[in-house]
């Protein structure tokens, strides 16, 4: 049985009328019975118990030295963004200089994990980092409603990769996700991973809108099987953004996906992140909940704006005992 596309095209951009059904995780009939079936195999969520998770987890002291350690490793996870319909090219290129060298008075404090922008920034993001290993991400597919012709999303994808993306952040369907038609979000995820080609793709949940973690469970796994390279809580759009514990749902969510299929799935954490001190107490959830293997940025990123100044004088404390005016750093 195939699914369903459409006939949606743009300037010469088609989507076929169907796709494969086969799939790693669904096996040779992906449906809408076969998804739902999947999909209530997902248990439910103990709201009270994770908040309470989470809660104690943010409880954890740390010790000076991993202090350092944990600010260190906050910049390397960082996906350093702008996404204001304001961005000019010279923003840009500035920022680009930052994510490579956030601290220009102290070459010992790492570079980010990635630049974020819109696609018609991908160009000059590309030129600015040139010759570094930093990635290039662009949020494509409509961001950040997601309510364009899956032909214009797919477009958007393509145009972003051959531009110099090496990863996509997309946005699901939350219209066609709440309303149930689940058939519709996978058919996205796997068009737009399709037009990713070897880019990777992060899907976001806009976990905000989802209401409830037991949506958020069954978003993230929907994600995963329709071949999402990270899943994302959020496009900082929309209030509430990344919470520690539909972070940790996320996590779990993808503990067991791997449990299940073998399959390795990585997590962003995007929105309302903004000082050290929150980071850290993300960083260890993730450590409690994954292990010491997911201490990297190829596992868990920031998405964030303004955090990497707060770790910045976090740092600059933490070796000299005195702190930076927040002037000191270049604004974001």
């Amino acid at each position: 049985m195939t699914v369903a596309r459409g006939s949606d095209s743009i300037s010469g951009v088609s989507t076929p009328a169907t796709i494969s059904d086969t799939s790693p995780i669904l096996g040779q009939s992906v449906s809408r019975r076969s998804l739902e079936t999947y999909l209530r195999a997902t248990p439910s969520v103990d709201e009270v118990a994770a908040n309470e998770r989470a809660a104690a987890l943010a409880t954890r002291s740390i010790k000076r030295e991993s202090k350092m350690h944990a600010l260190e490793l906050t910049i390397r996870m960082m996906d350093l963004t702008t996404l204001e319909g304001m961005d000019t090219p010279g923003k840009v290129t500035q920022l680009a200089s930052k994510a490579i060298r956030p601290d220009p008075t102290d070459p010992t404090i790492p570079s980010v994990a990635a630049l974020c922008v819109y696609p018609n920034m991908v160009p000059t993001a590309s030129e600015a980092l040139h010759g570094t290993d930093i990635h290039l991400a662009a949020v494509a597919s409509y961001f950040p409603s997601g309510q364009a012709p899956l032909a214009v999303r797919v477009a958007d994808t393509q145009w972003a990769q051959q531009a110099g993306a090496d990863e996509i952040d997309m946005v699901i369907d939350r219209g066609a996700f709440l309303s149930g038609d689940f058939v519709k979000v996978y058919d996205d995820i796997v068009a737009v991973k399709e037009a990713c080609g070897p880019a990777h793709l992060k899907v976001i949940l806009e976990t905000g809108e989802l209401a409830t973690y037991d949506n958020v469970r069954k978003a993230s796994m929907l994600a995963m099987a329709a071949g999402a390279d990270f899943i994302k809580t959020s496009t900082g759009k929309v209030s509430p953004a990344s919470t520690r514990p539909v972070t940790l749902v996320m996590l779990e969510a993808i503990r067991d996906f791997e449990a299940m299929t073998g399959f390795q799935i990585g997590m962003k954490s995007a929105g309302g992140i903004r000082t050290a001190k929150d980071a850290i107490r993300y960083l260890v959830l993730v450590s409690e909940t994954m292990g010491k293997d997911w201490m990297t940025p190829r596992m868990f990123r920031f998405g964030a704006s303004s955090l990497l100044n707060d770790v910045l004088m976090q740092i600059r404390w933490l070796r000299s005992g005195v702190y930076q005016n927040p002037d000191y750093f270049t604004k974001d």
